[in-house]
């Protein structure tokens, strides 16, 4: 019998009471309660609080963050603006006889006293860290100042004269040429330079990129324990002599290369079944594609389905990214609720081989799931409800049929409707998927089948969206593929056809009247009017963050986009005599459709100071072109300006585009949009605890239209004067991390706003709160 999940979503849920629960409201309690209570009202006669430690360094390329890991004692935390409130929660409590005092007891932390002994370890653990760092000599020492039962630690480094590489050779050709020559390709010998200090943690990262560069070539047995530095510290002037080495075999005199031979794969068969012979009967043994399948009568999965997201396949070449590429690319097929596999070094006549063993679980088949969430769409909130029914081996291949109908209700935020009935909207509608665990391609793509996490979807919907202005219809058909590649860096995501139709059969008179008048507004009226949308499109995201790699030292996400729409239906027309509606637009099938290119790519990099520090930055830009059968892009299409992921001194939809402003109109979001768009922001993260975190940032950016339309005034796009357009604001924020939701609240203010006459623009100095302030309640970070 099949087995059903269901899973209900809700804010309700116990992980979210255990969050809000009294211990956390009890903060804001102690720190009006207990102001003014001492810190060091529970220290002993004769010790002292530790109530400082700071590290002053000399040396270079050390910063002092780097070295308070190896610190073995540290104050007690502090909260920004609180202080100690966990130390003074302690100190409030004299004993667990009531309940209130055990809460202060299990919410507070003891005092920190001060040890000599964990003081001169820490001093100890600096050394060694300099040390690793190619500060040989370094010095650390101590001053202490004691008073008032509190003790200030000040750790004082004299780096001295760090070590330098002065010659640096490997010996790895005259033991085994054929390591030599595939490291020398990947160029992973070039390990340090002349010149470089002597860091243990550089040769350390090395030496594991080499054993991963090894063990992806066929070097099964290979270990880290087998590449070995010599460093010769005696040649003086604080220089050293590097050489790296390669260890042999104890049994040979070249470490053995290894092929994948025999696969079998267990094909959901019960171990009772496969451990009985007796029972060997109810098995079928199928070989495809030389992959041996053991299923029972009834199968679970398909032979085929198994073979694409099977990378470990016999006469290759052994690697551990093809073991980690079969966990992984079975493992996310949602009717595999594990996977194991085993392998078997063999050698046999000088040649040396391994035989895989795959065992696949089945899951559970049937997925139901009823959701009801808060939602976060370009900084306006809202309550979504959802029903979703999974059948997630409809085909035996490990394909996905998912169900779904929709509604939701999203109060917008932006400032310019004219009435609170005018600020939100609501949207209902159904999607049927069906997605296929490979790439169906054909057969002149086939090298592109045997990528990672490769998978194809075929879906298609209706929905709803009714605004007091207008209702809007969408029916979509689309397909997708998408696979990955580099260790899961690269993620690449094809849509061959995504057709959708658009029609709007009601409108407000008001809305009619200001934006579905050729003679007040014709290029709004095209981007409204109802049309199909076919488009192709092409999506990547890059990050340079590998899995089992040392991290980078800024690590990025990179997304890139493009899709062109209107070229398919104009080829059909075309065969078929194209014929033009009462707009002069040209119909197929009596439906005018969209012709526009347009490109994306956004760029996030962040670096870490350390646990605690970080700086993020964003860039992201967009170009849209309307072409042939368009005057203007579709309303869904176009760009717009401010709300929580982007310039947020503005609300959503309240920027731009370029200089434009029309404060006449009650309500103007239709106008602020545009074809052009740039955001960039950096933003300053420190985290107060584990749970909260506070920010600083700032943004810039705009919207601009590709044309001078004439309803858009100062919102076109120009190279000449595009940069003195630009918005700019500043601003604070606060984020509370749950685990499973971060929560944040950001508060932004104006300091270029561009919509303003030329010489009243900047506001850093003559802010106006009402103008110039915007607060934002989000979901995640912004970039």
């Amino acid at each position: 019998m099949n087995n059903y999940i269901t899973n209900i979503k809700s804010f309700s849920s116990p992980r979210l009471n255990k969050v809000l629960s009294i211990r956390y409201i009890l903060m804001l309690l102690v720190s009006v309660l207990l102001a003014s209570c001492s810190v060091t009202k529970k220290v002993p006669s004769g010790s002292y609080l530790l109530n400082k430690v700071k590290i002053e360094s000399d040396a270079k390329g050390v910063s002092e963050s780097s070295l308070r890991p190896f610190l073995r004692q540290k104050p007690n935390s502090t909260m920004l603006l609180l202080g100690r409130v966990k130390l003074k929660a302690h100190n409030a409590a004299e004993n667990d006889s009531t309940w209130l005092r055990r809460q202060l007891l299990k919410f507070g932390e003891a005092p920190v006293l001060y040890s000599d002994r964990l003081t001169g370890i820490s001093m100890e653990q600096i050394r060694l860290q300099l040390g690793n760092k190619g500060y040989l000599n370094a010095e650390v020492d101590t001053i202490i100042e004691k008073k008032d039962k509190r003790a200030n630690i000040t750790y004082r480094i004299k780096a001295n004269d760090p070590y330098t590489i002065r010659s640096f050779k490997d010996t790895i050709a005259s033991v085994d040429t054929t390591i030599y020559k595939i490291l020398d390709a990947r160029r992973r010998l070039n390990v340090v330079n002349e010149g470089d200090i002597f860091d243990l943690e550089v040769l350390e990262n090395a030496r594991v990129s080499i054993v991963n560069t090894l063990r992806n070539s066929g070097y099964y047995n290979f270990l880290k324990e087998d590449i070995y530095y010599l460093a010769d510290t005696t040649v003086g002037n604080h220089q050293v002599d590097l050489t790296l080495g390669l260890n042999n075999p104890t049994d040979t005199t070249k470490q053995p290369l290894y092929y994948f031979r025999d696969i079998t794969v267990n094909n959901g068969v019960e171990q009772s079944i496969l451990l009985d012979s007796n029972k060997h009967y109810l098995l079928d043994t199928i070989d495809f594609r030389d992959i041996k399948v053991v299923s029972q009568r009834n199968k679970f999965m398909l032979p085929r389905a198994i073979y694409y997201n099977t990378f470990i396949r016999p006469g290759r070449i052994y690697s551990d990214r093809f073991l980690e590429r079969t966990y992984s690319s079975l493992n996310s097929l949602g009717s595999v609720s594990q996977t194991n596999i085993s392998l078997t070094p063999i050698s046999e006549n000088d040649s040396n081989f391994i035989d895989a063993n795959i065992s696949i679980f089945p899951g559970n088949l049937h997925f139901m799931q009823f959701g009801v969430d808060g939602t976060h769409s370009a900084g306006d909130l809202g309550i979504a409800a959802d029903a979703t029914y999974e059948h997630k081996n409809i085909l035996k291949g490990g394909e996905t049929l998912r169900l779904k109908v929709n509604a939701a209700y999203e109060f917008v935020g932006a400032s310019d409707s004219i009435s609170i009935g005018d600020k939100g909207y609501y949207e209902y509608g159904a999607e049927a998927a069906l997605s296929i665990p490979q790439l169906l391609l054909p057969w002149l793509m086939k090298g592109l089948r045997d990528q990672a996490s490769a998978s194809t979807e075929f879906a298609v919907g209706i929905n709803f969206q009714k605004r007091s202005e207008y209702l809007r219809q969408f029916f979509s058909l689309s397909s997708r593929f998408q696979w990955s590649k580099q260790n899961w860096q690269l993620t690449n995501s094809v849509s061959p056809l995504d057709i959708t139709y658009v029609r709007m059969p009601w409108m407000s008179k008001r809305f009619e009247d200001a934006y579905m008048n050729d003679s007040i507004n014709p290029i709004l009226k095209a981007s409204y009017e109802e049309q199909l949308i076919a488009l192709t499109s092409y999506n990547l995201t890059y990050s340079n963050v590998s899995f089992g790699r040392v991290p980078p030292i800024v690590p990025f996400r990179l997304r890139a986009g493009v899709e062109v729409a209107g070229y398919i239906p104009r080829l059909v027309a075309s065969l078929g005599g194209a014929k033009q509606n009462e707009s002069g637009r040209y119909t197929i099938m009596g439906l005018p459709y969209a012709e526009y290119v347009k490109a994306d790519i956004d760029f996030a990099p962040t670096y870490r100071f350390d646990d605690q520090n970080s700086l993020a930055g964003h860039i992201s830009i967009g170009v849209a072109v309307p072409y042939g059968n368009s005057i203007a892009l579709p309303f869904e299409k176009r760009y717009y300006g401010g709300g929580a992921n982007s310039v947020r001194g503005w609300s959503t939809r309240t920027l731009g585009p370029g200089t434009y402003s029309n404060e006449l109109a009650g309500y103007d979001f239709a106008n602020k949009t545009g074809d052009i768009k740039l955001d960039m922001s950096v933003e300053y993260r420190h985290k107060l605890t584990k749970m909260f975190e506070i920010a600083a940032f700032i943004d810039a950016g705009n919207i601009w239209t590709i044309k001078d339309y004439q309803a858009q005034p100062g919102g076109h796009f120009k190279f000449s004067t595009f940069y003195k357009e630009l918005a700019a604001a500043y601003g604070v924020g606060l984020r509370v991390d749950l685990d499973f939701l971060l929560i944040r609240a950001d508060m932004g203010m104006k300091a270029h706003n561009p919509a303003l006459p030329v010489g009243k623009r900047w506001s850093l100095f003559n802010a106006q709160l009402g103008r110039d302030f915007a607060f934002h309640f989000a979901i995640g970070y912004p970039f």
